[in-house]
């Protein structure tokens, strides 16, 4: 059964449509981690580019914890990427205060196809693996169709992508099974859609009015069982057995109480069908700005 992994972005910048507290304090952060530790949240999910996430956590210690990040895009005029990727990582864990880590991604996975820089990117997140220093190399995806390409690139590598009630992609499509076909370690976010589908129906915004019918399905299914909208998007990636973690990111550690509290609810059964595949939905990148 899939677990909870506990993501930092909020941690280094404001992110989410539904965030309204903004960037999470470092004291706030630090009760987080306490409460992540003690309720057996194995894994956090950071990235070199979500602002001060990673410094924050080296300030408060991430001992124990199995720690993923994120490069960002290789520059177009890098002269030296296997140099590049050295000093991303070496500089990420110093910030981290870690000599090693869990997992280490791409953001954009396109960039291993591209005839200046693949080879010698591929080849740079092998060697760096085979050093210690990260014990799994792979990608966070935003449409499974990346996956076509680099499913047989990283063998027990990991994969990270999004999966919800509205964006089903990687079961529709099969990827879940080929994945754990292929020995590769799956993580799963946006559960809630950027906080899209914790919304009242009076709350969310008029840009996602198109899908008035999706929302109006939504919240009277959420009425008839009497399950709250946490309960519900939780249970969805929590019963599939072919994902390892999904990634949850909060605003406060109250808030990641209520979401501890939540995941205990695992019922899958009956829940109603939102699968969207429209990106300007289902892909917060092609959101209009708020």
């Amino acid at each position: 059964m899939a677990q909870i992994a506990l993501g930092t972005v909020q941690f280094g910048m404001r992110y989410g449509i539904a965030n309204q507290s903004g960037q999470v304090c470092l004291t706030e952060a630090r009760k987080m981690l306490e409460l992540a530790a003690v309720n057996n949240i194995g894994a956090i999910d950071t990235a070199i580019a979500y602002g001060e996430s990673e410094s924050c956590l080296g300030e408060i210690g991430v001992q124990g914890f199995k720690v993923v990040t994120k490069l960002p895009v290789v520059p177009e005029d890098c002269p030296d990427v296997r140099g590049w990727v050295y000093e991303q990582v070496a500089a990420s864990m110093t910030r981290l205060r870690v000599s090693s880590l869990y997992g280490l991604l791409l953001h954009r996975s396109e960039q291993l196809f591209d005839k200046r820089i693949g080879n010698k990117l591929y080849d740079a997140l092998q060697e760096i693996k085979a050093s210690g220093q990260v014990r799994k190399v792979g990608v966070s995806i935003q449409n499974p169709h990346e996956l076509e390409r680099i499913i047989t690139l990283f063998p027990s590598g990991l994969v990270q992508a999004p999966f919800n009630l509205v964006d089903r992609r990687l079961h529709t499509g099969g990827w879940l099974s080929r994945l754990k076909g292929n020995d590769i370690e799956v993580h799963t976010r946006s559960v809630f859609l950027q906080g899209l589908l914790l919304m009242s129906l009076t709350a969310i915004p008029a840009q996602f009015s198109s899908w008035g019918s999706l929302w109006t399905t939504w919240h009277a299914w959420l009425s008839l069982h009497d399950i709250s909208a946490l309960q519900a998007c939780l249970a969805f990636p929590m019963g599939f057995q072919e994902i390892d973690s999904v990634v949850v990111g909060a605003d406060s550690a109250r808030q990641l109480q209520q979401i501890l509290i939540a995941s205990i609810f695992y019922q899958q059964t009956d829940l109603p069908s939102l699968q969207c595949e429209d990106e300007k939905l289902i892909n917060p990148a092609c959101w209009l700005p708020s």
